[in-house]
């Protein structure tokens, strides 16, 4: 099984999603349709869809309301993504100019506003328990909200611990995945010990999924697919890589390299010489290893599902995470 095979299995479901989501993101106002259109036509890897799908067949079989809640899902995340790009002052973002580069911060927030609406009104239109997901998908933006804003706290300061990094995850990227998972199960009719197994599996994978993200941005193979070595260092920021390096040399010398990370702005050489580093303290292999454990324990925790296609799927899903190259 490869990450192809999932998307043949999924396929039919998928479509219906993409369809949820144009439809939701219709307007006869031509400026907002049109920046619609053009993001749609580069969707990413619809990830969380994909883990909707495969945690509701798993659970009992995908619904109407499932098809809401990974559309939901996928407009959350497209719509944090338009808010970072202002935030971060992007001008490209999967290969093309991203809505605040076209149009500036000011149009970009509200078209992401439009997108969040949009999963608002997705997950309230659902058939089955609309307010619990509610509160699920709002608990998430809560933890959106404190992730990106804790990763800028600590942006500059240097001293980023293993700790404040799991938490800017779980925030940032985890939770959502996790809300994604939670979501699909009760939209299935799941048990309450398979919502809550799914909900820690997608937790996981989310940590892991960061995690490989900040491990490729140490890599020359990541270079090579237009995403330039060192971007997390060029925005100040300490992760799982650099934390593992660090770990491996002596209290002071540390201290020196937690300062040249805040100094890259006015010293962008000390990029080279932290990914330099890194790679010298087996910082990446370290890393790893962890993604790797989080992996495994993601994996276990779908043992109280039953033996199915979808079940091996979302193994296969969680092992896609571990070896993607971008």
């Amino acid at each position: 099984m490869d990450i192809q095979g999932i998307y043949t299995f999924l396929q039919p479901n998928l479509d219906r999603v993409e369809a949820r989501m144009e439809a939701s993101l219709r307007s006869d106002i031509a400026l907002l349709d049109g920046i619609n259109r053009r993001l749609r036509e580069h969707p990413g890897k619809m990830l969380r869809p994909m883990l909707a799908l495969l945690v509701a067949e798993a659970c009992g079989g995908v619904t109407e309301d499932t098809l809401r809640f990974a559309a939901a899902a996928e407009l959350l995340h497209n719509a944090t993504l338009l808010h970072d790009d202002v935030v971060d002052g992007a001008v490209e973002r999967r290969g093309v100019p991203t809505a605040a580069k076209l149009l500036g911060g000011g149009p970009a927030v509200l078209i992401g506003d439009y997108w969040l609406v949009n999963c608002m009104t997705e997950v309230l239109g659902a058939a089955h328990e609309p307010e619990r997901v509610l509160r699920v998908f709002a608990q998430t933006l809560h933890h959106l909200t404190e992730g990106e804003l804790l990763q800028m706290e600590k942006a500059g300061k240097g001293d980023t611990t293993e700790a404040d990094y799991l938490r800017i995850v779980y925030g940032k990227t985890a939770s959502l995945f996790e809300a994604t998972a939670t979501a699909a199960a009760i939209s299935a009719r799941a048990s309450e010990e398979q919502v809550k197994a799914v909900g820690q599996f997608a937790r996981l994978l989310g940590t892991a999924f960061q995690i490989k993200d900040d491990i490729l941005d140490y890599c020359e193979a990541s270079a090579a697919l237009g995403k330039p070595v060192g971007l997390d260092l060029k925005e100040q920021k300490i992760t799982l890589p650099l934390l593992c390096a660090l770990e491996a040399v002596p209290a002071d010398e540390a201290a020196r390299l937690r300062t040249c990370v805040t100094q890259v702005t006015e010293h962008p050489e000390h990029i080279d010489t932290l990914v330099d580093f890194v790679h010298a303290q087996d910082g990446v292999v370290k890393a790893a290893r962890k993604m790797d454990d989080y992996i495994s324990q993601a994996i276990a925790c779908l043992d109280v599902l039953p033996e199915t296609a979808a079940r091996q799927y979302l193994t296969t899903l969680a092992q896609f995470v571990g070896d993607r190259k971008a």
